[in-house]
């Protein structure tokens, strides 16, 4: 179907990993013609601070297209630099900026944006992680029309997957963004031919995911097991969910990177109830957390048992 149509012209804003499917499916589409890739500036990273592109900037040079840095997407100097590559569609996936309405108008077609959540549920820059965090039993994109709203254009086409107890943050964010690239393939001819039509948001359902920050990474032993599962689960790679190990040698900061439930275990909450060559197992409000992957303040990420190999835990210690 998109061989059939003129070559329509395109700019494509992005900067987390998650967009760069949607570039390279769309790079890789005859009827399309990529007229620049923007992106945001390049930003230290590392202990060194250098600075690193965006990894949609990585990819962009990778396929050859020419790439827009503007400091802010809402610059006149940008928009008229935007204005003069004349685009009949603007795709935005995971770019981290507002757009203004200025900019969403330019094209014939607007601008349409590959969000991964099942709108109006999880408008905002988390809805991954949020999705996890409330054990929702599935989730999926949402190919919407962009307005001037945070997330709140309306919906073209939506796609469901389940979240399997296997998923975490990684694992789900890779399959929102295969499917999200392979809708929006499906989307665009038709709704630029206008057999597909933007349908409003419903009001009811509407919900906000708000940016993750270090702060969510501290888990509270008080809670279910469940819940904390679903915490370390939805904050892999960052910040990552853990806490203050108390042991007869000190503290020590523990990032715990895999868990799972273990159900029928009632201690104290934070208690180590179990600790040997082969498992730890911590009591909850609710049952308790057997950690499988474990990683000390300045180490690497380790499975339990060579973990346990260079440090000890004991029944007894305790999460504080």
């Amino acid at each position: 179907m998109v061989a059939a149509m003129s070559r329509l012209r395109i700019v494509f804003m992005g900067t987390a990993g998650l967009a760069c499917a949607s570039l390279r499916a769309l790079a890789g589409q005859a009827g399309f013609e990529l007229l620049s890739v923007v992106t945001q500036p390049d930003r230290p990273a590392g202990r060194e601070l250098k600075l690193q592109p965006s990894p949609v900037k990585t990819t962009a040079l990778d396929l050859g297209l020419p790439v827009m840095q503007p400091a802010r997407a809402r610059d006149p100097e940008f928009v008229q630099q935007l204005a003069a590559l004349s685009p009949d569609l603007i795709v935005v996936v995971a770019y981290g900026q507002i757009l203004p309405s200025v900019l969403l108008d330019l094209p014939a077609h607007g601008a349409v944006n590959v969000h991964t959540s099942l709108l109006p549920k999880y408008r905002g820059a988390a809805p991954i992680q949020f999705a996890i965090l409330n054990d929702e039993p599935e989730t999926g994109v949402t190919i919407m029309k962009m307005d001037a709203g945070l997330d709140t254009g309306p919906i073209l086409t939506r796609r469901t997957t389940p979240i399997l107890p296997e998923d975490d943050a990684i694992t789900l964010q890779d399959r929102l963004a295969a499917m999200g690239a392979e809708l929006l393939l499906e989307t665009i001819p038709g709704y630029v031919s206008g057999t597909i039509m933007p349908q409003a948001q419903p009001a009811e359902g509407a919900s906000y995911a708000r940016k993750i920050t270090r702060d969510d990474a501290r888990l509270e032993w008080s809670q279910p097991a469940r819940a904390l599962w679903n915490r370390v689960r939805a904050l892999v790679p960052w910040p990552g969910a853990g806490g203050t190990l108390a042991t007869a040698a000190g503290r020590r900061p523990l990032k715990i990177w895999k868990a799972e439930v273990v159900s029928d275990i009632s201690a104290q909450p934070g208690l180590v109830v179990r600790a040997n060559a082969h498992e730890v197992v911590v009591a909850c409000g609710k049952d308790a957390l057997r950690l499988l992957e474990l990683q000390r303040e300045g180490g690497r990420r380790l499975a339990i048992k060579p973990f346990l190999a260079g440090t000890a835990i004991r029944p007894g210690d305790r999460f504080v």
